[in-house]
């Protein structure tokens, strides 16, 4: 009986750490994502409605986590900048969600509906980050 007990024991821990491990391996690959669009003149509060109320939740359904979201304080950058962070499971996943992300016909909808007086988005840059040891994003 002690044997079995024993057993299981050491079988439930040695699921627990095969599961830390891939946890920690996921993690490990784990990338981050900083974008940084540049409005059209004008069209700030635009691209702002357009990630509000479409773009945050399309990033979740094709499995980008939505980090943080930000405006600057002073001119001229607050006038026409939405800097972000992403983050994706590796940058070979960025990539495929990316492709689904423009692909999804409710994405199209909403960016055609959002331009359908012209372009809101003049600029976008995309860095891909990998967090510092010291980091509390791992």
């Amino acid at each position: 009986m002690f044997e079995k007990s024993l057993l299981a024991l050491l079988t439930a821990a040695g699921v627990f750490l095969a599961g830390f491990a891939s946890t920690a391996h996921a993690a490990q690959n784990r990338v981050y994502e900083l974008r940084t669009y540049t409005a059209v003149e004008g069209k700030l509060d635009d691209l702002l409605t357009r990630f509000r109320d479409h773009t945050v939740k399309l990033f979740e359904k094709h499995r980008m986590k939505n980090i943080g979201y930000w405006v600057p304080q002073d001119d001229p950058l607050k006038k026409n900048t939405l800097i972000y962070v992403i983050s994706h499971e590796s940058r070979e996943q960025a990539k495929k969600n990316w492709d689904a992300f423009r692909a999804d016909p409710v994405w199209q909808k909403a960016r055609d509906a959002s331009e359908a007086n012209g372009k809101i988005v003049e600029k976008v840059e995309s860095i891909f980050m990998d967090p510092a040891d010291f980091s509390q994003l791992k």
